[in-house]
């Protein structure tokens, strides 16, 4: 396998201490530990701080850390016997769910003592038991503070304030339909305010915002240029663009989500006592610590860690005792990619059109403009369509499968003819 990481210089410059100073080695040592193969997309920097205290709690075991980002990982676990891989731990509901109904997990038979699976209303673990969450990252609002001075703008508390007139060109947005973790983020204003209204609102803040593609900028790199001033974005991101002198601010709207990175034991794994351990580090005292170091800054989902932590830190759990976090994400995970798709080719292809017609509707008055503000909100999709396991089931297998791919492409010409025909008759509307 490719793109390996292998015993680096931490570890021989350990070894070679103990032989200069003419220390014996440990006794364990004499053993030749085994090798826990994982896959995951976390960046070195993350791993090697796992990695170094993992082998040290369990000196049995050494980790073979494969790269792979979410889009690569399936075809390499899909493979007979995974091509050895014993655990997969990365920031993906999506592969979890689609691996474990395909039968290629093992359920993790691990002590989770204090451990809920879930925040509020949303469940972060598998309740079958075949993947749970190891830690978890919150969507919310990176601000600019000197740029929204500038500019005479508040903070916004909630998602619906985007859609205020007063945001228009302030506002980087990364689009769902490119932009992996935004999944999530399309679908929690649709369940916090109704599929009818939660439209409507993406409709006037797509208008208001400047939208990102995976492979352009960074929301943070948006705000920190001084171009705009708010981005949507989750906390992690923004977290380690502060850490690296980035002049911006996080906070947390008042119908918040989670996105969590979760682990899972390959049902062909070779070396599953190691894997059962490696998942035990992750999810102990000790794993969650590491999580909360100032260069990674994710949120534990152990409830005990946080007593140790600085107030200012956000605690999800007691957010959510105060009525934050209702987003169900049981109902979201099958509907995340027929919501992307959606919110691509209704609204961020058309972005520039639903500028100029919302420019023109937000402006008028009378029954025209008004009609007009209800016809740029609509969607050629009602949301009991949009839980249809059939129309769902295209939409998650596109990426794999020539018959989705092309039966997804069909629904799509058909979304977008239909809001052009809307956009249109909004334009004679408002002349």
């Amino acid at each position: 396998m490719s793109h390996l990481f292998k015993p680096g210089r931490r570890r021989f410059i350990q070894g070679s201490g103990l032989l200069g100073l003419g220390l014996a080695a440990p006794s364990f040592a004499i053993a030749t530990p085994q090798t826990v193969t994982v896959v995951t997309s976390f960046p070195d920097e993350v791993v090697s701080r796992f990695e170094a205290v993992f082998e040290k709690a369990y000196p049995q075991w050494r980790l073979r850390i494969v790269w792979r980002m979410p889009h690569d990982a399936l075809p390499t676990l899909r493979q007979p016997g995974a091509e050895g891989v014993d655990a997969y731990w990365t920031p993906s509901p999506r592969n979890f769910a689609i691996l474990k109904q395909e039968g290629l997990l093992r359920k993790l038979d691990v002590d989770r003592s204090g451990l809920p699976g879930r925040i509020g209303n949303t469940t972060i673990d598998d309740p079958d038991g075949y993947y749970a969450a190891i830690e978890t990252a919150g969507y919310g609002f990176a601000v600019n503070p000197e740029y929204l001075k500038a500019h005479g703008l508040a903070v916004p508390a909630d998602w619906i304030d985007l859609a205020d007139p007063k945001y228009g060109g302030h506002i980087a947005l990364p689009n769902p339909g490119t932009v992996g973790f935004a999944l999530v983020m399309a679908d929690i204003p649709l369940q916090a305010y109704g599929w009818e209204k939660g439209w409507t609102m993406w409709s006037a803040i797509v208008a208001n915002s400047m939208l990102v593609d995976r492979g352009g900028t960074f929301v943070s790199d948006e705000l920190a240029s001084g171009r705009r001033g708010i981005g949507v974005s989750i906390d992690f991101f923004v977290a380690s663009a502060i850490a690296k002198g980035a002049p911006l601010s996080f906070f947390y709207p008042k119908n918040g989500g989670v996105n969590p990175a979760q682990v899972a034991i390959m049902a062909g794994a070779k070396n599953v006592a190691g894997a059962r351990d490696f998942v035990t580090f992750l999810q102990s005292e000790a794993g969650q610590k590491i999580i909360t170091h100032p260069d990674i800054r994710k949120l534990p989902i152990r409830p005990s860690v946080y007593a140790d932590l600085d107030a200012s830190y956000h605690n999800p759990f007691a957010a959510a005792a105060a009525g934050g976090y209702s987003y169900d994400s049981n109902r979201g995970l099958g509907r995340l990619a027929v919501i992307a798709a959606l919110f691509d080719t209704v609204l961020a292809k058309r972005r520039d059109k639903l500028s100029v017609l919302w420019g023109r509707a937000r402006t008028g008055s009378g029954p025209r403009a008004e009609k007009a503000r209800l016809l740029l909100g609509k969607v050629p999709l009602t949301e009991t369509q949009a839980d249809d396991a059939d129309l769902q089931r295209i939409f998650a297998l596109r990426r794999d499968d020539p018959k989705a791919e092309m039966a997804a492409v069909d629904v799509e010409r058909k979304w977008a003819a239909e809001s052009d025909i809307r956009l249109a008759f909004v334009d004679r509307l408002m002349e």
